[in-house]
């Protein structure tokens, strides 16, 4: 059985890697990929995989590494940012689509708790493709990309729903009320210990293991902590990717968020396609082949019933009619949180394989079509309008890009606005030179923009993006990125252009590679070493022709202020977030006080945030747009104004705490 086993998971693996590569190459989720593999080689066609039971255990683990993936992305704040759409949009987008689904499944002659389980799983979109794809064609920020966020949010709370309910529908049905009463007891009261867990006894463990600097310590730790609490969900008799799901939850408020995605990507990706693989396993041939026509036309309904109905939701909370297409049209496809619901109902033995299989494949096929609607979503919703009223324009097109950046002349293009590029861009701020930043981290973009930094989320390496940035009447090109082929890509983007005026200078962390940027166009190379980032500031003063000594005024004012301007800065998804000796580095982060926010007019003073925080208000955005910096005591705030905190994350947190609730 051992020798069986290593040959399947080497067959697995092999077809896998190939796989990969070609769906990649045609720019399709690598998740289609393994579920091509499980359905070629699975016993229903190539018969490599004779017995694909005995990988039941290594699937399982695939689905707790995925849970505990959607936990660590799940996001309280933005939740709360966002509380009328995902309470409102989102509860009745669940509630409706399941609804008319689970009717059609009974009427289709499924028992009602396999219709249940197909209409959670078809009512659920993916959230890994939507956000993905909204952010590659920087749409996250627009209406109907909140509206997605925001409705994709409450669908992950009601997938703790569905978990939390498949293993009390798998009884005998003789005592269904009590079994799920019991289950959402269950389940109710370990979210609030885990969350209890997680406030008060996971942060001083991983700041005492971060202190260790063991790589090694650190990943056992999260692995142990995501396992044991599947463990102990299933020791309850709920779905251990209940338990995966909270510990990731419990853990993305955390500093480690983003050390912890980066050590636990290779098990996650690993163990998660070979669920994906079992999920291809699931697929009969036979009965894809009598049944084709049910797919299509399964894949047909889905995508239009759901966009119709998320569309009518949109309007019927206000949204304008272009926003709530476009929003229904990029949540209109099944997710991966519907394989996950399948192949534990499956588990349990409420659903047939040829029901299961059928219903995989229609979700499969919504999502081959996903990156290709959202993609063209704008076009498609002019198309449905037929309005001579234009839809709304994404604001970061090149088109809009240009007509923004036209008043420019002799400005200053960041490329990178990680911590250096940010502490480059408060530079020039303080010597009032114009200058604008393109990053390709949406989080960092969204957060730096909304504290009115002029920064835009873009490739850099994309030549009509710098022409719409306005390079060719630019003075200088700064490029803070810190991987030497994206660096490269910017360079030789830049050299067809042949500006003879234009500066460009690059950093990098030593000067190993100093002649190869030479060769690709880069006017200075900056190694970085003690006070790298200062010596890149005064580099690009003194290009910009300020004077020597205001610019060693500025670089001496930083060192006696003991590098207070540097500190802090806005993360993102790739961010460090504690140093070499584990220790939390300082962060900045904008806040906007809504209308019912407890600050809105009084005085920093009375609100005394460095006090009883420990933070402090390093600028104030008024709705207006005017720029108040480091703000005095005696500042009244109102409502639609912007504050930048600066602190520590948790200290962060209760003082958004303090601004909105008192």
């Amino acid at each position: 059985m051992a020798d069986t086993l290593f040959n399947d998971v080497m067959i697995l693996l092999g077809a896998s890697v190939v796989a990969a590569a070609l769906f990649r190459r045609l720019h399709l989720p690598p998740v289609l990929a393994y579920l091509a593999v499980g359905f070629l080689v699975g016993p229903h066609l190539a018969g490599w995989i004779g017995r694909p039971e005995e990988l039941a255990f290594l699937s399982e683990f695939g689905l707790v590494f995925l849970l505990f993936s959607l936990g660590l992305e799940f996001s309280v704040p933005r939740m709360r940012a966002l509380k009328t759409t995902v309470f409102g949009l989102g509860a009745c987008q669940v509630a409706v689509c399941s609804g008319l689904f689970w009717a059609l499944g009974c009427a289709l002659g499924l028992s009602p708790a396999a219709a249940l389980v197909a209409a959670g799983a078809l009512g659920l979109s993916s959230t890994a493709i939507v956000t993905r794809e909204l952010a590659r064609w920087n749409e996250l920020d627009s209406p109907h990309g909140h509206a997605a966020v925001g409705v994709l949010l409450f669908q992950d709370l009601a997938a703790l729903l569905f978990l939390i309910l498949i293993p009390a529908m798998a009884g005998d049905g003789s005592q269904l009320l009590s079994d799920l009463g019991l289950m959402l007891i269950k389940g109710l009261g370990l979210v609030a210990v885990m969350l209890m867990i997680g406030k008060w006894v996971l942060p001083f463990v991983f700041q005492e293991i971060s202190r260790a600097r063991s790589e090694e310590l650190f990943v056992l730790t999260v692995l142990l902590v995501a396992l044991f609490s599947a463990w102990l969900t299933h020791s309850l008799h709920l779905s251990m990717a209940l338990g995966a799901f909270l510990a990731g939850m419990m853990l993305g408020e955390s500093h480690f968020r983003h050390q912890i995605e980066a050590d636990i990507r290779p098990f996650r990706d690993i163990l998660l396609g070979l669920f994906f693989v079992s999920v291809g396993m699931l697929l009969d041939p036979q009965v894809l082949l009598a049944q084709w026509y049910w797919v299509v036309i399964g894949v047909a309904c889905l995508l239009a019933t759901k966009a119709l109905l998320i569309t009518g939701l949109a309007r019927l909370s206000g949204r304008p009619l272009d926003s709530a297409l476009r929003t229904g049209l990029v949540l209109s496809q099944g997710g991966e949180f519907g394989f996950a619901l399948l192949a534990l109902a499956s588990q349990q033995r409420l659903m047939d394989n040829e029901s299961v299989g059928l219903v995989v494949a229609i979700i499969i096929g919504s999502l081959v079509v996903t990156p290709s609607l959202i993609r063209h979503n704008q076009q498609l919703t002019r198309r449905l309008c037929r309005s001579t009223t234009p839809t709304q324009e994404n604001p970061h097109t090149t088109a809009e890009l240009s007509a923004a950046t036209a008043p420019l002349s002799g400005h200053v293009i960041v490329c990178g606005f990680g911590r250096v590029g940010q502490t480059v861009g408060r530079f020039l701020t303080q010597e009032k030179l114009e200058w604008i930043a393109i990053d390709a981290d949406p989080i960092r973009v969204h957060e730096a923009a909304s504290a009115g930094e002029p920064v835009v989320f873009g490739d850099a390496q994309r030549l009509e993006i710098l022409r719409a940035l306005g390079i060719e009447r630019a003075r200088q090109v700064v490029i803070t990125v810190n991987q030497l082929s994206h660096a490269l890509a910017i360079l030789r983007a830049i050299q067809p252009l042949e500006l003879e005026n234009l500066k460009v200078l690059v950093r990098t962390q030593d000067d190993a590679d100093l002649e190869t940027y030479k060769a690709a166009g880069a006017t200075e190379v900056i190694p970085e070493v003690l006070e790298g980032s200062l010596m890149l500031v005064s580099h690009v003063l003194v290009n910009l022709e300020v004077p020597f000594r205001r610019v060693a005024r500025s670089i001496q004012n930083a060192r006696e202020a003991r590098y207070s301007m540097l500190h802090g800065y806005f993360h993102g998804q790739q961010s460090q977030l504690t140093d070499k000796r584990g220790n939390p580095l300082l962060r900045r982060h904008p806040l906007t006080l809504t209308a019912d926010a407890w600050a809105c007019g009084r005085r920093l003073d009375d609100i005394a945030l460095p006090e009883v925080c420990g933070i402090l208000v390093s600028r104030v955005v008024r709705a207006s747009g005017e720029n108040l910096e480091e703000p005095t005591g005696d500042l009244m705030l109102a409502c639609g104004d912007t504050l930048v905190l600066s602190g520590l994350a948790d200290h962060i947190e209760e003082a958004e705490t303090r601004l909105l609730t008192g």
